[in-house]
């Protein structure tokens, strides 16, 4: 809920991707209004192409960064699940959102308008303004949560070879086989690439 919360109120416009009918990514700019234990919420109107994509679809993925430069941000990912919740929702997601106003200022240009939930799906929080940086990843809806990221089995020997190309330099050689601090991996997949012993394996779709 943190990271819902923090998308809605400290992010607010996010890139979102949906594909078309040759399966090919569009991408464009959404503002969240609104985010609770059931998900996330936007609005769009059904004259759009993104409104198409999304009923056909029924699928998003979407990033957003707060932060003045790459050494200060803070990236979050979400994709899931979406529905349309249609205008019922609208007044409160106008009220929480008075901009939109501006934007359809009467009632009769504001029934264009349509509600979508994002209501289940994965999500990763990726921190570079942090040292080492930080990443988490979490579900919500009815999703249980899922494996990404590197792994060292039980036919690593300790050698610490992947040692030397981890940037984050965040593996723990305090037992064997080594352990990979999660929070802080890149995921960039040197210690799988280097290592002699075949002892690495990456984990989950991402």
């Amino acid at each position: 809920m943190d990271y819902l919360n923090f998308i809605t109120n400290e992010i607010h416009t996010v890139i979102a991707a949906t594909v078309d009918q040759s399966g090919l990514p569009v991408t464009c700019a959404v503002d969240i209004m609104d985010a609770d234990e059931n998900g996330l919420y936007f609005l769009t109107a059904k004259g759009k192409g993104f409104y198409s994509r999304l009923k056909d679809c029924g699928y998003m993925a979407l990033t957003g960064l707060k932060g003045e430069s790459t050494m200060s941000c803070i990236a979050l990912s979400l994709r899931g699940k979406v529905k349309e919740l249609g205008w019922e929702p609208l007044a409160q997601m106008l009220k929480k959102n008075p901009y939109m106003e501006e934007i359809y200022p009467t009632a009769e240009s504001q029934r264009a308008l349509t509600v979508f939930q994002l209501y289940e799906g994965t999500g990763e929080w990726f921190d570079l303004s942090k040292k080492p940086m930080e990443r988490f990843s979490f579900s919500f809806g009815h999703v249980p949560d899922e494996k990404n990221g590197y792994c060292i089995t039980v036919v690593c020997n300790g050698c610490r070879i992947c040692e030397t190309v981890c940037p984050q330099k965040c593996i723990d050689f305090a037992s064997t086989p080594a352990v990979i601090e999660k929070e802080h991996c890149l995921h960039c997949g040197n210690c799988m690439e280097i290592c002699p012993q075949n002892a690495v394996i990456r984990e989950g779709k991402r």
